[in-house]
């Protein structure tokens, strides 16, 4: 992982996703941008987490969007009814959101931030598998391994849908 990538993260907007974007929050994290996701909790532990940690809380539910904003904690309203029209809704109203998607900025789509990592260590990590991708990443908290593959692929047209829409 760069130190470019991990400038480009620290300067884009943070956010903390409620119980009912458990999906938006993890493509949030793929696409690179630090997001928590809380599907325990009240509301009221869910915006102060996100005033004392300077996120934006993102929410589908209208009076939580409401009172959160009048407490001081900046929240967005999130509209749509799958993840390529909740993000769309977010394009506009999160400043800094047009951020591309480039795997060396992505994160884990549940922990921490991921490293490249060889072959050798991605068989060791597939059982009975063998390696076939050229490139594999693992997260640095939790293990996983992501490599370059269909999901990537509707990832990327995602992204590129996304981008047209901006213009």
């Amino acid at each position: 992982m760069s130190r470019r990538g991990a400038r480009a993260r620290a300067s884009g907007p943070r956010f903390v996703a409620d119980a009912m974007l458990g999906s938006l929050a993890r493509k949030l994290r793929i696409f690179g941008f630090d997001t928590l996701y809380v599907n325990e909790g009240t509301d009221e532990e869910i915006m102060r987490l996100a005033k004392a940690g300077d996120r934006i809380l993102l929410t589908s539910d209208v009076e939580l969007c409401k009172r959160s904003n009048a407490a001081g904690a900046r929240a967005l309203l999130v509209t749509g009814s799958d993840d390529r029209s909740r993000m769309a809704s977010l394009s506009g109203a999160a400043p800094g959101f047009s951020r591309r998607l480039d795997l060396g900025e992505s994160r884990c789509a549940l922990y921490g931030e991921l490293e490249e990592v060889g072959r050798d260590v991605a068989e060791a990590s597939l059982p009975g598998r063998r390696a076939r991708h050229r490139t594999y990443y693992r997260c640095e908290s939790c293990g996983k391994l992501y490599w370059h593959g269909k999901h990537w692929e509707r990832l990327r047209r995602l992204n590129s849908q996304l981008r047209k829409q901006r213009v």
